[in-house]
């Protein structure tokens, strides 16, 4: 029973923050994303929602995201993306530069701390920066990594990722506006902002809302689908075969018009990542820091902000705008399961479809470029 009122709260709270958002400006201007973490937080670190509750926030997080990304989808303008391939493409290009030339740096400057194969720490950092979770699970395997080892560069990953995802939303837009150029689409973008405030505008109205129960009846079906593919893919390919499927579904939606002209399809997706945002802050535990590994933690921290800054310096030479370099560095650092909260915060509904694109990308050459980079530092 107690189980059922954590998911009823979970999937209330994201109700409160649009009413605070549509009732009070200041709180508006911070955006629903980055206060949804807010209450996160506070409901982690309180100490209501504990281990006990896990089960129920993995599986809300491994159903939000899935479902929210066709539904984001729905009402996207198809014709626009093929304005922004060039941007998207060096982005990721300069991204994965950074990432490589922070984790030789890195190498550089902590190894010989008594850590056996520590060229394999770079192997792994490379994997899951230009890739994910799955590229670390697998280079593990590849590069035989210590289970010591790989627990840590796991656990720390998670926690500065953390502190990297909340410093992206609250004041990357704002901070690397400075050095690049902005976004044409997020000037004219109260899209996301205005559309996800008003939810319950669409649910007032009986007819709209049998639509909407439609269209989410389509995206349960489409993720039903893309599951039962990817349960049929090898461990490495499930990942990419599940995200590419459910991304490919809801592009395809968007063309047909009776889907693509349903109001409201937006603003559900959008609700669907305020729930997984509540949840992934409120997993924070202050304990989970214990017994660190100081050089393999300042290692991560190293590489995940030094490859940022290089990052954005190589973008200011194509004058590449800051929502792309952001969602770029989003879709690689922290995966591609966090690029629609991110599209959210930037309020900017055009980097969501390059950002799960470079994702992709990401996830498919993560192995090859881990693989590679452990062997070329092990000869140093």
């Amino acid at each position: 029973m107690i189980q059922v009122l954590v998911v009823m709260l979970y999937t209330a709270l994201p109700a409160l923050v649009l009413f605070l958002c549509d009732k009070y400006q200041f709180l508006n201007k911070i955006g629903s994303v980055i206060l949804a973490y807010l209450f996160g937080l506070l409901l982690g670190l309180s100490g209501l929602i504990d281990e006990r509750f896990e089960m129920v926030q993995e599986v809300l997080m491994a159903v939000t995201v899935p479902l929210a990304i066709p539904l984001l989808l729905f009402s996207s303008n198809v014709r626009a993306w093929k304005k922004l391939a060039a941007q998207p493409f060096y982005s990721l290009l300069f991204a994965l530069v950074a990432v490589f030339i922070s984790v030789g740096i890195g190498y550089a400057l902590f190894h010989g701390n008594e850590i056996d194969d520590f060229h394999k720490v770079g192997g792994l950092l490379v994997g899951i920066y230009s890739g994910g979770t799955p590229n670390l699970a697998s280079l593990k395997m590849i590069l035989d990594v210590n289970e010591e080892i790989y627990l840590a560069v796991h656990s720390y990953d998670m926690a500065i990722g953390a502190v990297y995802l909340f410093f992206l939303m609250s004041v990357g837009q704002r901070l690397f506006s400075l050095f690049l150029p902005r976004s044409k689409e997020s000037n004219a973008a109260a899209e996301i902002g205005s559309g996800e405030e008003r939810l319950w505008d669409y649910l007032k109205r009986k007819h709209r809302c049998l639509k909407l129960l439609r269209m989410l009846l389509i995206t349960i079906l489409m993720v039903a689908f893309a599951g039962g593919v990817m349960l049929l893919m090898p461990e490495s390919l499930k990942m990419v075969v599940f995200i590419f499927l459910i991304t490919a579904m809801g592009i395809g939606g968007s063309s047909i018009k009776k889907i693509n002209s349903t109001p409201g399809t937006f603003s559900l997706g959008m609700y669907l990542i305020l729930i997984f945002s509540i949840v992934v802050a409120s997993k924070v535990r202050l304990g989970n820091l214990s017994d660190i590994n100081p050089v393999i933690f300042a290692y991560i921290t190293f590489v995940v902000f030094v490859s940022l800054v290089l990052h954005v310096l190589l973008a200011r030479t194509r004058k590449i705008d800051a929502d792309t370099v952001i969602i770029t560095s989003a879709a690689l650092i922290c995966s591609p399961p966090f690029v629609p909260v991110v599209a959210g915060s930037l309020r900017n509904h055009s980097v969501l479809v390059p950002g799960l694109t470079i994702g992709l990308i990401g996830y498919a050459i993560g192995n090859y470029l881990g693989f590679l980079m452990a062997v070329v530092l092990s000869y140093f």
